[in-house]
């Protein structure tokens, strides 16, 4: 797949060329985990790629979860997109401060709200400023247009969809956490949550889909990763991680190399590993 492609991932060449195209929304959709004591709102408005929104990853959520951040009702998700100015017929870049890390998220609630014209930038803020490019602080001009939302349920699974496709082995399931994690030798950074893994998931960290500078590896590079860390690509996916954000990564890396039939467990780690009923394994997939 060319690098350059509007419904996965375009090149800070690709956005420059398009930054004043009038249907074009940019969208700032940064995110860190908690214990890093960021204030990712505050930093968007310091600096942002010009006409940027920011998308407030845990507040454009189902506020009736108990788990962090899980998509939103369509009607919440229409509601908000609406006061962002992003609607039917823009044509959306979403990118992070990371390289690529919290933008893939939004990129998928996108797709799961049947939004197929986004992709996410690859390399991020952190690519763009490197190479000397316009950032401002100014809020952008909002111009209301409403969205038509075609929710795709086949894109997210819920705890009880997970714990059959683990029993029934119809799907892999495939972790992005670091593998200290998923092996369950490292605590993890939510309290209260047990360490090891999913019954029968294999580990993809996500950094090993990206090159060192933040950039996503070539279709070669994502089918090695996949490979090397048990994944059977003929079979359908359910991508895994903390809670929900890097799993998506995987989504976007699969999406790349033409591999449609992928879903992401919204709980994630956080949901599975908190409730003592559910199964673990811990080592090595």
């Amino acid at each position: 797949m060319a690098l350059d492609d509007p419904a996965t991932l375009v090149s800070t060449d690709w956005l420059a060329a398009h930054l004043r195209d009038p249907d074009l929304r940019i969208i700032d959709a940064s995110w860190y985990m908690p214990a890093e004591n960021r204030d990712t709102k505050a930093e968007y408005e310091a600096a942002h790629i010009p006409g940027a929104r920011f998308f407030d990853i845990d507040e454009i959520s189902d506020a009736r979860s108990s788990l962090p951040h899980m998509a939103p009702s369509p009607e919440k998700f229409m509601s908000r997109m609406r006061a962002m100015g992003v609607g039917d017929g823009h044509q959306i870049v979403v990118y992070d401060t990371d390289g690529i890390f919290s933008a893939p998220r939004v990129w998928w609630l996108f797709r799961l709200m049947g939004q197929m014209n986004i992709a996410v930038l690859d390399g991020g803020m952190k690519k763009w400023v490197a190479e000397g490019r316009a950032i401002e602080d100014l809020p952008p001009v909002i111009r209301d247009r409403h969205m038509m939302v075609r929710f795709q349920n086949q894109m997210v699974k819920d705890v009880t969809q997970v714990a059959a496709a683990a029993k029934l082995g119809a799907y892999q399931i495939v972790d992005a956490r670091a593998a200290t994690r998923f092996a369950g030798t490292d605590p993890e950074p939510r309290a209260g949550l047990r360490a090891g893994h999913i019954p029968g998931a294999v580990n993809v960290p996500f950094k090993t889909l990206l090159n060192e500078n933040g950039t996503m590896k070539d279709e070669a590079g994502l089918k090695a990763a996949f490979t090397a860390g048990g994944v059977d690509l003929e079979k359908p996916v359910i991508a895994s991680c903390g809670s929900g954000i890097t799993a998506c990564v995987l989504a976007l890396a699969l999406e790349r190399i033409g591999k449609t039939d992928h879903a992401v467990y919204d709980g994630s780690w956080t949901e599975w590993g908190s409730v003592p009923s559910m199964p673990i394994e811990t080592g090595a997939s």
